[in-house]
C-alpha cells in the first residue's frame, strides 16, 4: 500500500480512537484559535484539538485536492509526551506513530 492509501484509513482510524477517548469535539474552536502560527497551535488549542481541526482538515483537503502529501514529519514526539502517562491513549499513539511513518 502506498502513503495515498494508508493515509486515510489510518485518519480514519484516528478519529475513531479519538472518539472512544472522548477527544472528539462537536464544536470548533474559535477562528482566533484555528489561526494560531505556533507548533501545534500550543497557545490556543489542547493537542486533540489541534489533531481533529487543524492536522486531520487538512491532510483530508490535500488528499481531496490530490495535492503532495507533506513528508518528515513528526507529530508522535509531541502527542508521545503530552499523553505519556495515559494508558487509555496508547492506541491512539500507536496510530500516530503509523501516520509519522507512512508520511516519513
Amino acid at each position: 500500500m502506498t502513503a495515498a492509501t494508508k493515509l486515510p484509513l489510518l485518519l480514519q482510524q484516528l478519529e475513531q480512537q479519538m472518539r472512544q477517548c472522548s477527544l472528539w469535539g462537536a464544536l470548533p474552536p474559535s477562528d482566533q484559535a484555528l489561526a494560531s502560527v505556533e507548533p501545534f497551535a500550543i497557545d490556543s488549542l489542547q493537542p486533540e484539538e489541534w489533531l481533529q481541526w487543524i492536522f486531520i482538515v487538512k491532510i483530508n483537503a490535500m488528499m481531496d485536492a490530490q495535492m503532495s502529501l507533506p513528508k518528515g514529519f513528526a507529530i508522535h514526539p509531541y502527542l508521545g509526551e503530552v499523553w505519556k502517562n495515559e494508558a487509555d491513549k496508547a492506541e491512539l499513539l500507536v496510530t500516530i506513530l503509523s501516520i509519522d511513518e507512512v508520511c516519513a
